[in-house]
């Protein structure tokens, strides 16, 4: 049986972190299979360059880069923005492919209004003071990521379903809670001043979408998550926003493309077959 794809104008994602033992790559992989994008913004930590190793990057990751690749052939714009786990992209700020672009930033004019959308590390002090403080405490989430993975493995075992420790440790902790309302609120405060109608980030695992109002005006604040802990996208379909949260259920693996078997991973695999797609792909669309 296949299922129709959902047609939508914009979808927005963020924080995939592929790569590394926490993202959840086979989930993301149902999810796109389910929709066809006019246009798709992987915003910002797609890949985890900061803790990337050569020895583990699994066949469902590379199945997600293929099916996005695929988007792109059947004409999807995508733009990359890069985030602080990816930065080393930024060097090619402005380069594109086709329908291919990798960009820091991103405006985008939609029928109501003015959407800005960035990955949202520019408002981290860590980052910008003491990067390797940063980039500690990203290993040690990974750690964190490691183990709940083991513990969610005991526990859909018996019956209990899953859990997410980094998710009950930085709600618990009010420094946290702090540092996302100081986010969203100097986010909101640029967008004003910029006469943006939408401001969206990732970064902060935290998705919402929210009207934010302060004494210079209103914004609407959108994040789109992560694909670690809390399995959502951004969708803009038909003049409004709606936040997507994954669904085992809803999307199931009837999709004839979401049988990942031996041959789709080989394929998958195959660096020479899918550079040759990238580039036929952008050659068709010019």
């Amino acid at each position: 049986m296949i299922l129709e794809k959902k047609i939508i104008e914009l979808v927005v994602i963020s924080d995939v972190h592929l790569g590394t033992y926490g993202s959840r790559a086979e989930e993301l992989n149902n999810y796109l299979n389910s929709i066809n994008p006019k246009t798709l913004v992987l915003n910002g930590d797609f890949i985890d360059i900061w803790q990337f190793n050569k020895n583990y990057f699994p066949t469902s990751n590379m199945q997600v880069i293929k099916t996005i690749t695929s988007m792109l052939t059947k004409g999807t714009t995508i733009y990359y923005i890069t985030g602080n786990h990816d930065e080393m992209l930024r060097k090619f700020n402005g380069f594109s492919l086709g329908q291919f672009h990798i960009v820091n930033k991103l405006v985008l004019e939609l029928d109501t209004g003015k959407a800005w959308i960035f990955h949202g590390d520019v408002f981290d002090t860590t980052m910008k003071h003491s990067k390797w403080i940063a980039k500690l405490g990203g290993k040690g989430y990974d750690l964190l990521i490691m183990i709940n993975t083991i513990v969610n493995w005991f526990s859909e075992k018996l019956g209990k379903g899953r859990v997410s420790l980094s998710k009950k440790v930085k709600d618990s902790v009010k420094g946290v809670l702090k540092f996302v309302n100081n986010f969203e609120e100097t986010a909101a405060e640029i967008a004003i001043e910029n006469g943006y109608q939408y401001v969206i980030c990732g970064h902060i695992h935290k998705p919402a979408i929210k009207e934010i109002k302060l004494k210079e005006g209103s914004v609407i604040y959108l994040n789109s998550g992560d694909w670690i802990e809390n399995l959502t996208a951004l969708e803009y379909n038909n003049s409004s926003w709606e936040l997507i949260k994954y669904d085992e259920k809803k999307y199931t693996k009837n999709h004839s493309e979401l049988t990942l078997n031996k041959e789709n991973f080989k394929k998958a695999l195959n660096y020479e077959s899918l550079f040759e797609e990238v580039i036929n792909g952008a050659a068709n669309l010019n």
